[in-house]
Order: C-alpha cells, then sequence, then structure tokens
C-alpha cells in the first residue's frame, strides 16, 4: 500500500461517519490525502475528522443527505473551499430498508431505498462533475453491491438500486473519459457492518470456496489502488473482493 500515494489530492467521501466510509477515509489519509468526510450524522463524521487530525492528516467534515440534491451541492462547495478542489470522490452513502417480497414490500422503504441508493448516487455524481473538471482529472468511485449484479429474492430495492449503480458507473466512464475522470465500481462483498447482522452463515456458504467476511479495513486496499491508478488509467470497470462470480 506504500506504493499507492495520494498526496496532494483531495477525497471526498460520503457515508464517511462509519463502516466502510470511515475506513476509506482513514485509509486515503494515511496514504496523504486530504479529507472531506460526509454523512448525515454530524457526531459521526465529527470522530472520523477527529481520528485523521489525531494521526496527522487534514479533514473536514460537512452534513449531507445524497436525497437532497441542494445539500450535495452545498458539501462539494465546502470542499473545494474549505481544500482547495475535489479529486476523488467516493460515493458510499447506503441503505437497504426493506426485505421482503415484491408484493409484501412496503411502498415507503422500497423508494428509500432506491432514493438513497441510486437517486443518491446519481446525486453526487453530478454534484461532484464540475470540481473534477476544474482539476483536469479525476476518479469516482462507487461502491457497488453483488446484488447489483444477480438477482436475490426478498432483496429488490437494494439489487435494483445497485443495477442501476452499476449502470450508472458504465454510462459516466464512456461520458467522462474526455475529461479525465475515470469512474469505477468497489464491490466489497460480505462485509461485518450491520447490513449484514444475522445473515453471517448463510452468506459464508454462498460461495464455493466459502465467502470472504471482511472488517471495513479490509476494502481499504482495493479503494485506494483504484484511486491511485494513473489518469489513464481503468474506467468502467467493476472491482470486486467478492469470492464468487458477480
Amino acid at each position: 500500500m506504500t506504493d499507492f500515494s495520494l498526496a496532494g489530492k483531495v477525497a471526498f467521501v460520503t457515508g464517511a461517519g462509519r463502516g466502510i466510509g470511515r475506513a476509506i477515509a482513514l485509509g486515503y489519509a494515511r496514504a496523504g490525502a486530504d479529507i472531506c468526510c460526509a454523512a448525515r450524522s454530524p457526531a459521526e463524521i465529527d470522530e472520523t475528522v477527529a481520528l485523521i487530525v489525531r494521526a496527522g492528516g487534514k479533514a473536514t467534515s460537512v452534513t449531507i443527505d445524497v436525497t437532497d440534491y441542494a445539500s450535495v451541492e452545498a458539501a462539494f462547495s465546502h470542499a473545494a473551499t474549505t481544500l482547495g478542489g475535489v479529486d476523488i470522490i467516493v460515493a458510499n452513502a447506503g441503505s437497504s430498508a426493506e426485505n421482503m417480497l415484491v408484493e409484501e414490500s412496503d411502498l415507503h422503504s422500497w423508494k428509500q431505498t432506491i432514493d438513497t441508493n441510486l437517486i443518491g448516487a446519481y446525486h453526487t455524481a453530478r454534484a461532484a462533475i464540475p470540481h473534477m473538471r476544474a482539476r483536469g482529472a479525476g476518479k469516482l468511485i462507487f461502491i457497488g453491491s453483488g446484488m447489483g449484479h444477480r438477482s436475490s429474492a426478498t432483496r429488490s430495492a437494494y439489487a435494483v438500486s445497485k443495477a442501476g449503480v452499476w449502470m450508472l458507473t458504465r454510462v459516466l466512464a464512456q461520458e467522462l473519459a474526455e475529461h479525465n475522470i475515470c469512474v469505477n465500481e468497489l464491490v466489497p462483498g460480505p462485509v461485518m457492518t450491520a447490513f449484514i447482522k444475522g445473515r453471517e452463515e448463510a452468506l459464508r456458504a454462498g460461495g464455493p470456496g466459502g465467502e470472504w467476511m471482511k472488517e471495513p479495513d479490509e476494502v481499504v486496499p482495493m479503494a485506494l489502488f483504484i484511486a491511485a491508478q494513473p489518469t489513464q488509467g481503468p474506467t468502467g470497470q467493476s472491482f470486486s473482493l467478492a469470492r464468487r462470480e458477480l
């Protein structure tokens, strides 16, 4: 990991208050980037910032609701003003508000998952693009899911939202290539967070070799690898840490 320097870069991470988002924010800071930590909970992102500063890094926090475009725009303006610009975006904010058959699903919860995971990713990308273009290049990384590549009964809203994110990744890769902006998806596979609580054994048995049940920190090397690729590096790709076909 010492070969992947982000010195001189500014990274904007949504969902940076805990779990994968916090781990990536801390990992990017260790690699030399200045970090804008964005999430809905001020207390959580302030704690992430404190951890970065305590380790000698530079960071700022901004409260954000990715379902509200004005909130996302304001957050990027804060990052650009406070840290001088934005080079790397990790669109990590997400939720899974339902786990039911479609015919039994709650309409509000289903829509809420789509609004956060897919519309939130779109809002993040749309607000980020002018800032990356102003820097002459950029990296946009969407946190995806294996369920965005294959069906899963009772997980319709989450699977549909992540399938949309994977298609958005590929469309944006085509649209932004001429601006030296690389757009890729990172599929962490199962990570030991509240999202998979109670499903660990089923997930472990999901692949022929047994699934890799990760801690958030174990996602960081891949996130750092993608962020540190050259300007003419991979784009429109899905990088997976799962031990199964997507």
